[in-house]
């Protein structure tokens, strides 16, 4: 009997050690304002670079700091430069990209976890009472993700133009008068990352597949030694919605094409 208890209580320990593996690409807390949040995050040692609406009575804020950026300055990870914060004045919650997660799925092998786990450490404390979303992946999966066999992963991203870096820059920055453009971030002389506003009718896919995670927005784009990219659309709202299904894809079939043609347009 004591064997059968300790091989039970063996097999309970790997299980919940492979659940904890887990990893929630949200972190979801009570409802505070848009001002609320900005206070919390400037004391935290925060910049808030954007405050946007993503979504109809929600807005989401696009925070960085120094270290955030220092790692996406390294090549082809400038995408890891900002964490969001979707305050969601209709649900009465906030929600906020998990650095872990999404530094995982960004920095690839140049992950560093001291670094993206501080930044973890940093928003709990700053923001009492968090929870981990049921949005998740296991950790071993993060960066290698992708949604099925056939679609894009992180290394294969959408090529919107060849340029030299300056000229991309001013002809994005330019593109209607610049009011797409959310904001500016620059990571070293020759990256910058770029937060893109998206038409009305494209944006609409957030109420149809979930607004809890309406932080999907703004989409980015990164412009980094004379190549202009982003993020290929059927990897980037499957990593943020990660558990839509196939029939919840099936509703937005034509958004990532959409997305493509709104980001590639501004350098024609």
């Amino acid at each position: 009997m004591k064997k059968i208890t300790v091989a039970f209580l063996a097999f309970l320990a790997i299980t919940q050690s492979a659940v904890a593996q887990d990893i929630s690409a949200y972190l979801q807390g009570k409802y505070i304002d848009v001002a609320q949040a900005k206070e919390k995050l400037s004391g935290a040692g925060y910049k808030v670079i954007a405050e946007y609406t993503s979504v109809k009575d929600g807005i989401t804020l696009v925070f960085t700091d120094d270290a955030l950026k220092s790692e996406a300055s390294k090549p082809k990870r400038a995408y890891a430069a900002v964490l969001r914060i979707f305050v969601d004045n209709k649900e009465k919650k906030i929600s906020i990209t998990n650095p872990v997660y999404f530094g995982r799925a960004y920095m690839q092998d140049d992950y560093n976890a001291k670094v993206f786990e501080a930044e973890l450490a940093n928003i709990k404390k700053t923001f009492s009472g968090l929870k981990g979303s049921k949005d998740m992946l296991d950790a071993d999966d993060i960066s290698g993700y992708h949604f099925m066999m056939g679609m894009p992963y992180y290394e294969d991203p959408d090529e919107l133009a060849e340029g030299k870096t300056a000229d991309l820059l001013k002809k994005v920055q330019s593109y209607k008068g610049g009011k797409n453009v959310v904001f500016t971030l620059k990571l070293n002389d020759d990256s910058y990352l770029i937060g893109y506003d998206l038409s009305a009718d494209t944006k609409k896919f957030v109420e149809k597949i979930g607004r809890a995670n309406a932080s999907v927005l703004p989409y980015t784009i990164s412009i980094e030694k004379d190549v202009a990219t982003s993020l290929a659309a059927k990897y980037y709202l499957a990593l943020c919605y990660p558990l839509l299904s196939m029939g919840g894809f099936t509703t937005i079939m034509d958004i990532p094409g959409a997305i493509t043609e709104e980001l590639t347009t501004p350098f024609k």
